[in-house]
């Protein structure tokens, strides 16, 4: 029973496909739809003021001497994941539509996740504080980072270059109210620190309200039928071949370049994981209302995926640890009897 709970999605899964369930039902338009477009912008510029003041400098300083390490990490975020994509597309695109392989090029520009990444480096008994700085540097860099590689990405892919308009948008919505976060860290820091399940709620709401919105533009636009279950399906591909090539390049590339079973642990579920929480409004900004619902809609399969599949990764480190302790403990008592 507790191996099958493991695959059953969370609470914020189940109200994700809820509003999907719903922007497919009542989409909002017209006046409505402006009133949620306001209320999500809000939202947002919220939701990075907050992890603004929550990022402590300190940790990231701290950790910064294990710098191979958060390089690979960085490597596997931002150039393999986007190397991937591009290189895989022969083989992918036609599992999908042209604008679902443009969202799954934009997920592949994204940042880590956190909280995430850290818990299962936890679960798994690797580098706990390295992956602290790891994945707190790439959400603090994915802010500069992934609208230029989106740019970038899909210049190559054959869409049009990013304007600055949408750089100006990222700097004002996003970047602005992180920095405020920080300057304002020293007076409400610990305030903020006290309160997380705040930041959780603004988080979780955030991304609810963009996907709303999101779903409810594309659902006047008539996604559903652009999407047929067999693409369904060859996303459901597409991520999970993505996820496994990155997960099996992080693994041996970090035995090959020679770090320890803990650090492996830190660069595996840093680098291989993709954050919802940055990607969703990311997306808004960059991309037009009409097209937000295929450009989302990757980022919310390959979240939960990453998630199941992670979780059993953890655990399995994690049994290995314990086998290998108990051996050595072993060894210790066979050695003092002799």
């Amino acid at each position: 029973m507790s191996t099958l709970r493991r695959f059953l999605p969370d609470n914020f899964t189940l109200c994700l496909i809820a509003t999907v369930i719903t922007a497919s039902l009542l989409p909002c338009r017209g006046v409505t739809a402006n009133a949620f477009e306001l209320l999500t912008d809000v939202a947002i510029a919220l939701l990075f003021f907050l992890h603004g003041a929550k990022l402590s400098r300190e940790a990231v300083v701290a950790g910064l001497t294990n710098w191979r390490l958060h390089l690979t990490v960085l490597a596997s975020t931002f150039v393999l994941f986007p190397v991937l994509g591009l290189l895989l597309k022969p083989v992918l695109s036609p599992l999908v539509t042209p604008s679902l392989y443009v969202g799954i090029l934009f997920l592949c520009t994204l940042p880590s996740t956190v909280q995430s990444s850290i818990a299962f480096t936890s679960i798994a008994r690797g580098n706990v504080s390295a992956a602290v700085c790891s994945a707190s540097a790439s959400s603090l860099l994915g802010i500069a980072i992934t609208p230029l590689l989106t740019g970038l990405v899909l210049q190559a892919h054959g869409q049009g270059a990013m304007s600055w308009e949408s750089v100006g948008e990222i700097v004002l919505q996003l970047f602005v109210p992180f920095v405020a976060g920080q300057i304002s860290q020293r007076w409400i820091g610990g305030w903020v620190s006290r309160h997380r399940p705040l930041i959780g709620l603004v988080d979780q709401g955030s991304i609810l309200l963009v996907v709303y919105t999101a779903f409810s533009a594309a659902v006047l636009q008539g996604l559903w039928k652009h999407l047929p279950l067999p693409v369904l399906g060859g996303l459901l591909i597409v991520n999970a071949v993505l996820l496994a090539a990155a997960l099996l390049i992080t693994r041996y590339g970090s035995r090959a370049l020679g770090f320890d079973r803990d650090d492996e642990i830190t660069i595996v579920f840093c680098g291989s994981k993709k954050s919802l929480a940055s990607g969703v409004p990311m997306a808004k900004v960059l991309f037009p209302a009409h097209a937000l619902g295929m450009i989302v809609l990757p980022i919310m399969l390959f979240h939960q995926m990453q998630l199941m599949t992670c979780a059993v990764l953890a655990r399995r480190y994690a049994e290995r640890a314990n086998v290998n302790s108990r051996k050595r403990s072993d060894v210790t008592k066979i050695a003092a009897t002799e």
